[in-house]
Parts: C-alpha cells; sequence; structure tokens
C-alpha cells in the first residue's frame, strides 16, 4: 500500500514550485539564473534536467542541477546515482534531489557521500506542531507557508539531522551551495 499523496500538484506543477522555491534561495547570490526544463548536452550525449541553476561565488561559476521527484514510494539509492552521473558528464558541481517522497537510508548515505542534497517537500501545515491530542479540528496559523522542505544532511552512524527549509529560512541550503 503506497502512503497517500499529500500535495496535489502535477508533476509540472510540483517542478515549478520547487522553481519558485529555488528564485528566493538564489536571490542570495551574485549572477544567479535559473532555467525550468533545460536540455543540457555533453560528450555522451543529451539529458533532461528539471532545473538548472548557475551562480558566481568566490569568482568561479557554479552550476547545480535539480531534479524533481514527484513519487509516493521512497526515492531508492539509484536515483541519486543518476543524478551523480549527470553532475559528473555535464561538469556540475552540485546537485539537489526535491522529493514528495522520503529517502531510503541508501539514498541518504550515498548522497552524503557524494555532496547532494535531498529535500523533502510537505505542505506546511505538517511542520506545525500541537500539544493537542485531538488533531481533528487544529487552527493552523494564517501566515504558515503552503510548502516547506525537509532538509537532510549530516548523516552518521547513529542517524542524520534534518533541517527545515521554508520562505526566509533557508539557511541549510545556502551552506550546501556555498561549500
Amino acid at each position: 500500500m503506497t502512503p497517500p499523496d499529500y500535495l496535489n500538484l502535477t508533476p509540472e506543477e510540483f517542478e515549478l514550485t520547487v522553481f519558485e522555491f529555488l528564485k528566493d534561495v538564489g536571490s542570495k547570490f551574485d549572477k544567479f539564473e535559473i532555467v525550468h526544463n533545460s536540455i543540457e548536452t555533453s560528450h555522451d550525449g543529451a539529458y533532461q534536467i528539471d532545473i538548472k541553476a548557475n551562480f558566481e561565488a568566490l569568482g568561479s561559476n557554479i552550476k547545480v542541477l535539480i531534479e524533481c521527484k514527484k513519487h509516493n514510494s521512497p526515492i531508492k539509492r539509484e536515483v541519486v546515482q543518476i543524478l551523480r552521473d549527470k553532475l559528473q558528464s555535464l561538469g556540475a558541481q552540485k546537485g539537489i534531489i526535491f522529493s514528495t517522497a522520503k529517502f531510503q537510508s541508501g539514498s541518504i548515505e550515498y548522497a552524503e557521500q557524494h555532496g547532494i542534497a535531498l529535500i523533502r517537500i510537505i505542505e506546511g501545515k505538517y511542520s506545525y506542531e500541537t500539544k493537542s491530542l485531538d488533531k481533528s479540528n487544529v487552527n493552523y496559523p494564517v501566515d504558515l507557508p503552503k510548502y516547506v522542505g525537509e532538509y537532510i544532511y549530516n548523516v552518521t552512524e547513529n542517524g542524520y539531522t534534518q533541517y527545515n527549509l521554508s520562505p526566509g529560512w533557508t539557511d541549510g541550503l545556502l551552506e550546501f551551495l556555498q561549500k
């Protein structure tokens, strides 16, 4: 049985939601450019990239490839491996996978080893905690963002750390892009 899909978005709407989120993050960089649905070519062929971003840091051009996975099943290691192969073929320095599903432990470990960021997008209301046992009548604050990201990082043998991303709270992702 697959878990319910809490994001009522088409795959393209999901990509455009991530695109808008990244535009906000990119406003903190010099010469930031972002493209949705880019076709990139290299010596070994052409690749469709959901979102490509470029920015300048320390006098260098940084290319970031972003894949958006609107899945109900957990993201497997193979998905991360495919993005790593694209990074190598296209000479990109950074990779990010945004997903609507959780990430399997193998994909988390592989991403950490190869410097790829993993972010799960959830509805903003799920980032709000309440002490009430009765969850049927929760009054959510009106200023909650529609969607937030759960950024997985700092993987150890005991687990991993998770950083919540939302408009105005993007320090974890900025740190990833700058290192």
